[in-house]
């Protein structure tokens, strides 16, 4: 398989630039994320006939093997590959042959990244929506067998009045309950489809957007092509956001015991 960018240049790669340019080992994580925009794409073209039927069926046929083969930790990752995109698609190619080349048919790789990454913000987001939970129950069962312990509360520094050690730990409960409802806002703002904006404006072809948002869970689908193919920033803050928190909340578990 042509490396991405070699039209442009007379002579091969040289391996020390294929080396530092290659982003594989980073994105495999979102490799099972961009199998499955891949099969909700196969499957749209199909419908809008854009593709036959039979090409639709044969590409979502082994696009699904490859998933399994991710899941399963049994996918032979090509050696050489420049990233994850082209590491499926060299796969891709050499099991369903010249039909693969039509996958990308009304697909760019920049609104096919922005859903990779889209994803992979919505996964990260639930677990740690999960993990705020368990860390909140946490508080709950340990409070209820402290009611009746007293000790000092205190304010400005000094000792004020006595309270409940129950009360004292269901006062983490609450930030945490905002947390949860901070995590939700995140995630409804990462749960928008940008497939079908294309490299920048669009497409010509007569996709639908909207079938395959619901296909892969989400609830919506973006409202202008350039900003839907371009919103990368929220996946960064969130990440950075949902580290400090997590690691706030270990040093708070930490002491709950």
């Amino acid at each position: 398989m042509k490396d991405l960018w070699s039209g442009r240049f007379e002579k091969p790669l040289d391996p020390r630039i294929r080396a530092f340019t290659s982003s594989l080992d980073l994105d495999r994580r979102i490799a099972a994320h961009d199998v499955k925009g891949s099969v909700a794409h196969a499957r749209m073209l199909g419908r809008q006939k854009i593709v036959s039927a039979d090409e639709s069926a044969a590409l979502v046929r082994e696009l699904e093997r490859i998933a399994a083969e991710l899941a399963s930790g049994t996918f032979p990752w090509p050696a050489g590959a420049e990233d994850v995109h082209s590491a499926i698609e060299q796969v891709l190619q050499e099991r369903a042959g010249a039909i693969a080349g039509k996958l990308h048919t009304a697909r760019s790789r920049n609104d096919q990244v922005a859903l990779d990454l889209r994803l992979l913000v919505i996964e990260l987001l639930d677990e740690l929506d999960g993990a705020v939970l368990e860390l909140a129950e946490a508080f709950v069962d340990r409070a209820s067998g402290e009611v009746d312990t007293i000790l000092p509360g205190y304010t400005h520094m000094q000792r004020a009045q006595p309270v409940s050690l129950a009360h004292h730990l269901l006062a983490h409960v609450e930030p945490l309950r905002r947390d949860r409802e901070r995590i939700a806002q995140a995630r409804e703002r990462a749960a928008i489809s940008p497939l079908g904006a294309g490299a920048l404006a669009g497409t010509p072809h007569p996709v639908d957007p909207a079938s395959v948002a619901k296909e892969m869970g989400l609830p919506r689908v973006f409202r202008n092509s350039i900003d839907g193919r371009a919103r990368r920033g929220p996946c960064v803050a969130h990440r950075r956001g949902a580290r400090s928190l997590v690691e706030r909340r270990i040093r708070i578990r930490r002491a709950v015991g």
